[in-house]
């Protein structure tokens, strides 16, 4: 079912009178990609939308599902720009807390950050048809699938496509270009060719296998629906986000290799056999285990670092530019910030002048996408590691506790990260300073009662002022 649309078409209508005319290619229709054409149409731009793959809306939602994303403060602005956060929000689900699932099933929980906050479960497929319907209506919008970039002339601002239908290959130039074409991405690849251009690749030495929490009767949820459930076991973990219907995305992060890992498990008997071992509550909601286990592949988790993100009139975006693993849940509000990041330049700089706007949208994202990356993996270690240890669990009450007397002294990291607008580099820097400022003051907590007395007070009024929070 396609998600409304009518606000925001109203919404993109509109656009500056002195806008320049285009046009402009993106290359990559997935979220990113789709929401920057949103943005360029809105500002008055031809925009062609290429992607080697077919129409998204062409196949059937049965062929298969994506993993559920997180929506927070950054993605919800980048929807606003463009009209269309109140509609995503009829299908989206708030998550308030994480929930912590033991091996005996024992349930404990987090706030994620005060009484009415909350990151919101959202269908990555759901929200791409949205942004693809809403660009359909766009005459200003040329979508064009199955266009494979063989070759990218970035001297001669050229590019050299295969249609994937026909097999036939062709040339055309462009005037600016922008990747948005993820992890793998072509244009990037070009890029990677030209002289003294730095870029890495870091896999973790774990996959992802996406398995399916059944609805219970009546399209009922049968664990707590406004909650992102965790399974933490130490080398590795499972968690499930919730879906309209009742049903939960689960996903399993797990080893490739060693004892306890995807090479472990060759068989249906293993699977089963293990997963009532470690996962022992979540077992009977999934009746069909084993044959999704086998059935649906096994993702890899890669970091990409590259530098710069723009030459001879083209621009990297989203996961082209700066692949995260997923373990903030802001891999999509990053790529969508870079959206109003560049939307904003183009207000300051006026929408003719594109190196200029480049090089600052570089300059400005390029820390703040390190910074994310190593939230990221930060980010990994607490929740396979941590979330379900009682020290962790006191460490984070007290935090708040620290908050609530020192409000515009100490914000979690957590917050600043998931909901606020802060630069992500100052937010994991600020980060860094108060898990400074909790490694000198739990040694000397055991309960919550110990953190009003007075030599606790004491100590923590010398290292708050101390490492400058």
């Amino acid at each position: 079912m396609a998600l409304p649309i009518s606000t925001a078409a109203e919404a993109v209508s509109t656009a500056p009178a002195d806008a320049a005319v285009g046009p402009l290619t993106v290359a990559g229709a997935g979220l990113v990609g789709s929401l920057l054409a949103l943005y360029l149409a809105q500002r008055g731009h031809a925009v062609q939308l290429l992607d080697r793959r077919p129409d998204l809306r062409l196949r059937q939602r049965s062929e298969g599902r994506s993993i559920n994303l997180a929506l927070s403060d950054r993605g919800w602005r980048a929807l606003e720009g463009v009209g269309i956060a109140d509609d995503i929000r009829q299908v989206s689900i708030p998550l308030y807390r994480r929930v912590m699932h033991d091996r005996q099933g024992q349930l404990t929980g987090q706030p994620y950050g005060a009484a009415e906050q909350a990151i919101y479960s959202v269908n990555r497929d759901q929200l791409n048809r949205t942004l693809l319907d809403l660009l359909e209506e766009r005459p200003s919008v040329q979508l064009r699938f199955g266009q494979q970039l063989q070759r990218l002339d970035l001297a001669g601002r050229t590019l050299h496509l295969r249609d994937v239908a026909t097999g036939q290959e062709h040339a055309e130039p462009y005037t600016e270009l922008f990747g948005a074409d993820g992890a793998f991405s072509s244009v990037r690849g070009a890029m990677q060719r030209t002289d003294r251009y730095n870029y890495s690749q870091d896999y973790l030495e774990y996959g992802y296998k996406e398995l399916t929490i059944e609805a219970g009767p009546d399209a009922s949820w049968a664990l707590e629906k406004n909650a992102l459930h965790i399974w933490p076991r130490g080398q590795y973990l499972m968690i499930a986000l919730p879906n309209l219907d009742g049903s939960f995305n689960a996903t399993l992060f797990f080893p490739y290799e060693g004892p306890t890992s995807f090479a472990a498990l060759p068989d249906a008997a293993a699977v089963t056999a293990f997963f009532a071992a470690e996962f022992a509550d979540a077992v009977p909601l999934m009746p069909r285990l084993a044959e999704e286990f086998f059935a649906n592949p096994t993702g890899s988790l890669v970091t990409v670092r590259c530098f710069p993100w723009h030459t001879a009139g083209v621009l990297l975006l989203g996961d082209a530019a700066h692949a995260i693993v997923p373990f903030y849940g802001q891999g999509m509000n990053v790529g969508f910030e870079d959206c109003t990041v560049l939307d904003g330049l183009l207000d300051a700089h006026g929408d003719a002048d594109w190196p200029a706007v480049m090089a600052e949208f570089e300059q400005q994202r390029k820390p703040n996408a390190d910074a994310m990356a190593d939230l990221a993996l930060y980010n990994f270690v607490e929740m396979r590691d941590r979330v379900g240890d009682p020290r962790f669990l006191l460490q984070k009450r007290i935090e708040n506790k620290i908050a609530a007397l020192h409000p515009t002294r100490w914000v979690p990291l957590y917050t600043r990260v998931t909901f606020s607008h802060l630069p992500y580099a100052e937010a994991w820097a600020a980060g860094q300073r108060q898990d400074a400022v909790m490694a000198q003051l739990m040694p000397h907590i055991q309960t919550e009662a110990d953190f009003n007395g007075p030599a606790v007070q004491a100590r923590l009024a010398e290292e708050l002022a101390r490492a400058g929070v």
